[in-house]
Formats: C-alpha cells, structure tokens, sequence
C-alpha cells in the first residue's frame, strides 16, 4: 500500500482485520487493488446508496462530481441527502459512470415512495395524471408510463368488481377475504409489478428510451 501512495503501519491493517477500524476510502481503494478486488468485497455489501455505487467503482467524491460536471459540494449534499438534484446531462454522466440501470437509478436517486405514490394514487383513480411525473421520475417516455398505468388500472378495478360482485350475490366471506388478501398483495407489489410490465427498458440504461 505504501509503494501505490497509502502509506500504513501493520497494526493498522491488524485494525481493520479485527474490525476496530476501518480503512478512508483512499485507503480502501489501495487496498481493493493490493488484493486484487473489487472494493464491494471488502465493504462487505451490495452497494445501496449513491455513495456505495461511487465507491465500488473506486470514485472519489471529486472525481466523481468533475466527470458529471457538478460542483463537489452540491454532489456531496446529494450523497449525504439521498436525493439527485442533478439536469439530465449531469444525470446521464452519473448513469455512465456509474454503470447503473434505470431501475437502479430510481432507487439510488430516493424516489422509489414517491413513484409508488403515484402509482397507488394512479391505479384507484385518474391513471391518466400521473403519467408525466412519472415519466419525469423513470425518464421513460410517456407511451410506456401510459401503457403500464393502464394496465394497472384495469387489473386493480378488477378486484374492486369483483369483490361488489360477491357482496351483492352476498356469497361466502372467505371468498370475500380470499379478494382481500390478493388485493393487498397486489398493492405491496405495485413498483415492481410497473418494472414488469416496463421490461428491458428498466434494466437497461435509461437514456435510450427517453423522448426529449
């Protein structure tokens, strides 16, 4: 580590061996390509948070924030905040440096609640409404939003006519709980049953599909 610019004492990497202490993220990274590893082996994680993804892809903050073209400073508060306040060119530079997905993306960004805001409010009401701020949050083109969110619509209305059905026909209450139970499971699938019927655009990066 010394001889690639991390100078350390052997009790230090004793320290990080025992776990009392951990390495900066320079010295991780110097010690990620002493070992010959990605440094995602030695966090010991899947990388989560926008901070992680940098890391495993042995990023500095700076470095980071000068290939999107973003001050170092505003990138950091987006590290500490969860939440993405870069324009689509600063977006995209972070989508290629980073090798995420679009679906990846979303939730890196924190916006995950707030596209299943839409969607639970999209499916029991006006579909149509919520087709721009959710194309605003997946940079996915409307015609896609709208086919997902149609289909959605029309699924959930399902239970609704058939739960009344039984009701009226005044049919056995396990059947009514049986609609029940696959209402609620179909609400807690709601984001990624809209990846579903999204497909490959939500595995792919996301500035092939975008309509600007």
């Amino acid at each position: 580590m010394t001889a690639c610019g991390a100078p350390v004492r052997p009790e230090m990497v004793d320290a990080w061996e025992y776990g009392s202490q951990i390495p900066t993220e320079h010295q991780l990274f110097v010690l990620a390509d002493v070992l010959w590893c990605p440094p995602t082996v030695l966090m010991g994680v899947e990388p989560r948070t926008l901070a992680e993804h940098r890391m495993a892809r042995q990023l500095s903050a700076e470095r980071l924030a000068q290939l999107i073209g973003m001050d170092p400073e505003i990138y950091r508060a987006a590290e500490a905040a969860q939440e993405w306040p870069g324009d689509y060119r600063q977006t995209k530079a972070l989508v290629e440096a980073l090798g995420l997905s679009l679906r990846k993306l979303i939730g890196v960004m924190g916006r995950v609640d707030e596209l299943a805001g839409h969607l639970r409010t999209a499916i029991d009401g006006r579909w149509k409404a919520h087709v721009g701020p959710i194309t605003e949050i997946t940079t996915l083109n409307k015609t896609r939003v709208g086919d997902a969110l149609r289909t959605m619509h029309t699924e959930f209305q399902e239970f609704s006519e058939r739960y009344m059905g039984h009701v009226v026909a005044r049919n056995d209450d396990s059947l009514l709980k049986g609609i029940k139970a696959e209402r609620s499971a179909y609400l807690r699938r709601l984001v990624d049953h809209f990846w579903e019927l999204i497909g490959d655009a939500g595995e792919a990066p996301p500035f092939n599909t975008v309509n600007h």
